[in-house]
């Protein structure tokens, strides 16, 4: 009886049998991602249902944040600015009345104010915290209009077309210059420039990836292949989030960050397809040339490319999902989002390079021509003599290699997060330059650093104002003011329902918000007992409830990853010193990029060679996302490695002979897949966001890391130290093995 093809082989013989409908059928679902999306026929599209703000975790900043947005001191606003006038001009004045009438009319709008509008202005003091420096010989003042809660809301964009053109209808005259701004304006602006930074990013590595690929596979069909793979992942990226989009909050980061990951997983995963098929067309077609290629041969090519390196990608494609996942076992919600959206997208790349790639290749098999391209390794080469090298003192290049890889991580030990505003925006935008301007020029209206919501009478928040005020580095504390009653449907913990009403007290201190005196602050103040209910909140408030947040779940989510990968690489190696290895040499590998972060965008260094300018520490969720991405794809390289050494290993080579061959059969395509993923993050760290910027640079650098010192010098040295003992494990792990795990990684079909 003929023995039953696996599973692998026969998905891969379906693609290639049926490759026209499985062609046909992906380039509909592409066309229909992108229109659903982007919103090409005029519904909502996903970048409109973005959204940017504190990352914040369950603590006392998010309890405070939700009862000050659950008043009328919780509106957004929407502010003209207008500078060059006269201040003390009767016809100024009236001009501005108007203005601020106009802006009221507005169907929903909330209050709108303006210094001439104030009662008792010019003489009433209050008016001036309108005014720039509080000085009417500055000649600028603000007109502010509250728009809701709901940054992007329809009335945030009615108020500010008005506010506009009455400015430039009545003001014009009396003024030299106007500008917009607000928080919702700001978050717009966030939002447009990830979608700018995407396209950018796309735009540089499609082409180049494209351009490397046809070298490696020496034509453009075969190079087209992966590409067009990671144009549909793309498509099904960017929908997948528009459905998260409505079942949860997403931060505008999230869409790059995860958009790129499904990129630079399906060219990977299409450039190892791919090459083993054309390893698998010569094994099975020995001599025959591309266009005299049987049906049968080309299907039997898919199946044995499809059972080998499908069954790599997929051990590569379930340890990525199983690292992203473990971002979702954190409380705060941008990481959750990140987990889940990730762990999509990577089963979007899984199916693309299980199902549409291998029909791409039976489709353009005929075509491929004579010509081998650099995937086709001889027997003995730079890698091999590169293995060769290494085996000769394996002991003393692992010593050496660990040793730079730990010189490298030593800065990481400084890493100071932070979790910035408008510094998000590149120097120059917009929306950066009016707050940035807004804040030293208006210092009342300026963001305190640390904000109390007290559930106390305005005269208790009162009294307890001077031992505020003399708390080290508090410059300055704004008298409380009354947010109203508590509101029922906010839980707070340690609020008294038949309490007084809400008070907010803000307090400025050295440093702004993500300086040590503000962090210091916060931490006081969490521990402070002024004889009534409190919640500390604020940017600073948020940062550090987060990092709490963080080292609370860190462990679980390590111990996830870790035990889920160990188990995966023991099914499909059989042994657990080679998961323990891979585990270790992570760890170190990830430090190592983790502490080149710091040195260039916490240190400063290379500002002018990236184009950033330093905020002084690293974005809180960065660290969190280089580890759980990095490691997945530094297991991504492991598995590509292992897979050609196990299949000599299992040939009858002994373990050395594997160890340089596998490398040399290998090799060309791990450094042809790190470049080509080093080529898409370099492409999004050429972004303007830093965010963006920052991910894409440290993701491009665990690649570089992990596929040089590590898949290249430290495995093999290693392997050649530890000899058979690279495939030990208890007995009884064994015969768990034997029962579920991989036993036959060659080809099903191949001689």
């Amino acid at each position: 009886m003929r023995k039953r093809e696996p599973l692998l082989a026969r998905l891969g013989r379906s693609s290639a049998r049926h490759r026209v409908a499985y062609v046909v059928t992906w380039g509909l679902l592409v066309i229909t991602g992108f229109v659903t999306s982007l919103g090409l026929l005029g519904g909502e599209s996903l970048f409109d249902r973005l959204q940017s703000g504190d990352i914040v975790a369950p603590g006392q900043a998010q309890t405070g944040r939700d009862l000050v947005a659950a008043t009328d001191q919780g509106a957004l606003t929407v502010i003209l600015r207008v500078d060059g006038a006269d201040l003390g001009d009767p016809a100024l004045a009236k001009a501005v009345r108007r203005v601020v009438d106009r802006v009221a009319a507005v169907e929903g709008a909330g209050a709108v104010s303006s210094p001439m509008t104030t009662p008792g202005w010019p003489e009433e003091p209050a008016a001036y915290a309108l005014v720039a420096d509080g000085d009417p010989a500055s000649g600028s003042f603000l007109i502010v209009a509250d728009s809701g809660t709901e940054p992007g809301s329809e009335l945030q964009d009615a108020l500010a077309a008005e506010l506009e053109a009455a400015g430039d209808d009545l003001l014009a005259q009396h003024s030299q210059e106007r500008t917009l701004g607000g928080t919702g304006l700001l978050v717009d602006d966030i939002v447009s420039q990830i979608a700018r930074d995407l396209a950018r990013g796309e735009g540089i590595a499609l082409p180049l990836s494209l351009l490397l690929m046809v070298f490696v596979f020496g034509g453009f069909v075969a190079a087209g292949m992966p590409i067009a793979g990671a144009i549909a992942s793309i498509a099904g990226g960017l929908t997948i989030l528009l459905g998260f989009s409505h079942v949860m909050d997403l931060d505008a980061s999230v869409v790059n960050i995860v958009t790129v990951m499904g990129l630079a997983l399906c060219i990977d995963y299409g450039l190892l397809l791919v090459s083993r098929f054309r390893e698998e067309l010569a094994q099975v077609a020995p001599g025959v040339p591309h266009t005299e290629l049987t049906g049968a041969q080309v299907e039997d090519a898919v199946a044995g490319a499809v059972a080998t390196a499908g069954r790599t990608v997929l051990f590569s494609g379930l340890i990525v999902g199983i690292s992203l996942s473990g971002l979702m076992l954190f409380e705060a919600p941008v990481m959750r989002a990140i987990g889940a959206a990730g762990v999509s997208v990577v089963a979007m790349a899984l199916v693309v390079a299980l199902t549409l790639v291998p029909a791409l290749c039976a489709l353009g098999a005929r075509r491929l021509g004579r010509r081998k391209g650099a995937e086709a390794a001889p027997e003995e080469g730079v890698f091999s003599r590169l293995a060769t090298l290494v085996q000769h003192r394996p002991a003393l290049t692992t010593l050496v290699s660990v040793a730079v890889l730990v010189l490298l991580a030593l800065p990481a030990l400084n890493l100071r997060l932070i979790a910035s505003g408008v510094e998000l925006l590149p120097t120059g935008a917009e929306q950066r330059v009016f707050f940035e301007a807004l804040e030293e020029d208006f210092p009342a209206l300026a963001t305190p650093a640390v904000t109390v919501v007290a559930q106390a009478s305005v005269a208790q928040a009162s009294d307890w104002v001077p031992e505020l005020e003399a708390l080290p580095g508090v410059t300055s504390v704004i008298a409380p003011t009354e947010l109203g009653p508590l509101p029922a449907d906010v839980p707070a913990e340690g609020a008294d329902p038949q309490g007084p009403g809400l008070v907010s007290i803000g307090l400025h201190t050295d440093g702004g918000s993500m300086g040590d005196p503000a962090r210091e602050t916060v931490r006081t103040l969490k521990d402070a007992s002024p004889g009534f209910p409190t919640w500390v909140t604020g940017q600073t408030a948020s940062l550090l409830d987060f990092n709490d947040s963080v080292v609370d779940r860190a462990p679980w989510a390590a111990l996830w990853i870790a035990g889920a990968t160990f188990v995966l690489l023991f099914l499909l190696t059989g042994s657990v010193v080679i998961p323990l290895k891979a585990l270790i040499l992570n760890v170190v590998s990830l430090g190592a990029s983790l502490g080149i972060l710091v040195w260039v965008f916490q240190e400063g260094n290379l500002e002018s060679v990236l184009g950033f300018e330093s905020a002084g520490g690293i974005e809180s969720v960065i660290p969190l996302m280089v580890l759980a991405f990095g490691f997945g794809l530094s297991m991504d390289y492991e598995v590509f490695l292992l897979a050609r050494i196990i299949e000599l290993h299992e040939q009858g080579y002994d373990d050395d002979t594997a160890v340089r061959v596998g490398l040399q059969r290998s090799g060309r395509i791990i450094t042809s897949a790190a470049i080509i993923m080093v080529i898409v993050f370099a492409g999004f760290a050429a972004g303007q966001m830093l965010v963006i910027k920052q991910t894409g640079f440290a993701l491009a650098v665990a690649v570089l890391i992990d596929a040089t010192i590590v898949r290249m010098v430290i495995v093999p040295a290693t392997m050649t130290m530890l000899g058979r003992w690279n495939w030990w494990a208890p007995g009884w792990m064994k015969r768990l093995h034997d029962r579920f795990g991989v036993s036959e990684h060659s080809s099903p079909v191949a001689p």
